[in-house]
């Protein structure tokens, strides 16, 4: 083995994406030019993210990607070293080292089928016999990937004609285009007081005002929602019926029933955004199986396969409104990437798909499982085959706090509520979400919520203690 390396830093330039993937880069070309070879130990994350002078979930997030890409190897209590190329990955038996992330919610990574082989086995055997996905189509979804689409969607939507499928590269550019559909600048549409941030951030661009409405532990309120129609004359409700993000509250079907009630009243489009509605075990019919004819489904696959995938289906009220909006989309993101959506509609007809989520589902139930061990009863919301919990912090404890108290201790981070709150709506909750996928294995999530639990029973940090 060779002298370590644990002085070595990379030099970054100048970047245009992600500074973890310009490290992961830097690591590879160190080691085609010899800078780095095989054996040598990597400085360890918090020594990188001091030189570097970045976050320590960044580094943590190079790592991983430098060993996905097969250049590295960890392990626990040594260290993380260059790996033999041509050789094959060692199975990783110890977890790897370093800062954990429980900010971004993201599916456990399976272990039966292994997502990394299914994709690569996936990707070979279509890439032997289609090369027309490796060019420009027009449209959003070949026939076959539509009615894929629909056969993936059946356990919550029911029979579903695949001309109102459309194969999306993503939910975002879904929300994106449907929002744009039914707005102008200056309308409202309704939603959550607490909500995905990434609905805000697409209100924000396309200058819709976002109002929330108030919720109980079966989600929106009818009654709010008739009182926001009188007042505030939206266009659209927006909501997220099964393992709400961030609350993890899940909406009974006569709740959803009530709502497309109420929608129907006062000519409201419903834009369901059913991120998690495969994962429980016995999915809810979504409000699209209700009432179809005014509701915009959107069904990302990041959260029940794999971000790696980037698509999503949508289904539109009808045909008709599916083809008024494929030049949006063309407009906006072009296409889908043939492969990838290829790759979906193969793992949907060979069942590979439902292989996946189904293990997906088996570890986000064990991890669950050590969430209701670890952190303190009654304090927190979830689903038990859900992604994330939803934490509500004891008296002593500000959410930002809180928040910052546990990136000091070792580097943890997790999500305040303030990424979630609609704007003007106060007070904003003292709470957080915790993300249990994101966790490289169960031992390394189950330290981290005992770091959670610890800090909990612990007397609020005065921000300033610190500072000499």
């Amino acid at each position: 083995m060779h002298a370590p390396k644990q002085g070595w830093v990379p030099r970054i330039e100048r970047v245009e994406g992600p500074i973890y993937l310009a490290i992961a880069d830097a690591i590879g070309a160190a080691i085609t030019a010899g800078g780095l070879r095989p054996g040598d130990r990597l400085p360890t994350h918090r020594a990188l993210a001091d030189s570097l002078g970045v976050d320590l979930t960044t580094i943590t997030r190079a790592y991983a990607e430098a060993r996905r890409r097969g250049l590295l190897q960890a392990t626990v209590g040594r260290g993380t070293f260059v790996r033999a190329p041509g050789r094959a990955p060692a199975v990783q038996t110890a977890e790897p080292e370093g800062p954990v992330d429980l900010s971004m919610n993201l599916p456990p990574l399976p272990t039966s089928p292994r997502l990394g082989e299914a994709l690569q086995q996936g990707l070979s055997s279509l890439l032997s016999g289609a090369p027309e996905l490796l060019t420009y189509r027009s449209g959003h979804g070949t026939e076959e990937e539509r009615v894929a689409g629909a056969g993936w969607l059946r356990p919550t939507l029911g029979e579903v004609d695949p001309a109102r499928v459309l194969v999306c590269p993503g939910a975002q550019s879904a929300l994106f285009v449907v929002l744009r559909s039914l707005t102008a600048p200056g309308d409202t549409v309704l939603t959550d007081r607490l909500t995905y941030p990434g609905m805000r951030g697409v209100a924000a661009q396309l200058r819709v005002r976002l109002v929330g409405i108030a919720g109980d532990a079966r989600g929106l309120l009818p009654e709010a929602v008739e009182e926001a129609c009188r007042t505030s004359r939206p266009k659209a409700i927006y909501c997220i019926p099964t393992i709400h993000n961030p609350t993890t509250v899940t909406m009974p079907p006569d709740r959803r029933r009530a709502l497309a009630d109420v929608a129907r009243q006062h000519g409201l489009r419903i834009i369901e955004d059913d991120a998690y509605g495969l994962l429980p075990s016995l999915p809810l019919p979504a409000i699209a199986s209700l009432a179809a004819d005014i509701t915009f489904h959107i069904a990302t696959v990041s959260k029940v396969l794999s971000p790696a995938l980037r698509g999503a289906y949508l289904v539109a009220p009808d045909p008709g409104a599916a083809a008024r909006l494929g030049p949006a989309f063309r407009a906006i993101v072009l296409m889908a990437s043939p492969l990838l959506t290829g790759l979906l509609a193969a793992w949907v007809r060979d069942g590979t798909a439902g292989a996946i989520t189904s293990a997906i589902r088996r570890e986000s139930a064990a991890r669950q499982k050590s969430a209701r061990e670890i952190l303190p009863a009654g304090l927190f919301d979830a689903h038990p085959e859900g992604l994330h919990l939803w934490l509500r912090l004891p008296p002593q404890w500000d959410r930002r706090e809180f928040t910052a108290h546990l990136r000091r201790q070792g580097g943890l981070a997790i999500m305040p509520s303030d990424a979630f709150a609609v704007a003007g709506d106060r007070p904003i909750p003292e709470a957080v979400r915790l993300s249990l996928g994101a966790a490289s294995g169960r031992k390394t999530l189950r330290d981290a919520l005992r770091s959670v639990a610890t800090a909990l029973h612990e007397e609020a940090v005065e921000p300033y203690s610190e500072v000499v």
